[in-house]
């Protein structure tokens, strides 16, 4: 199942915004074990847990999630995100491309 994914670290107290391809616990395996290498952002720790998945339509479209997501530099909005389903509607409505 597609979609974009944001995970927290309570050790580094930072959140980690990802699209994926792949099953979610699967990705937060890999994350947690650095299996996408020693010098990657999220090999600094291994206590990754899943904040929210977001399902998209297809991967072009989690990468536009996850695009618009990053850009937006806000902690508050991902928090934002997990609370208020309105705000979530929203970004996946305002990333999916014209019919």
């Amino acid at each position: 199942m597609c979609g974009c994914y944001i995970i927290f670290s309570k050790y580094l107290n930072r959140f980690y915004i990802g699209a994926t391809q792949e099953n979610i616990n699967t990705r937060i395996e890999h994350h947690n074990q650095a299996t996408y290498g020693k010098n990657r952002f999220t090999a600094s720790t291994n206590d990754w847990q899943l904040f929210l998945f977001i399902p998209a339509n297809d991967y072009p479209h989690a990468i536009r999630m996850e695009r618009k997501i990053k850009a937006m530099k806000s902690s508050a909005y991902i928090r934002n995100l997990n609370k208020y389903t309105e705000l979530l509607q929203k970004l996946a409505c305002s990333t999916r491309l014209p019919r």
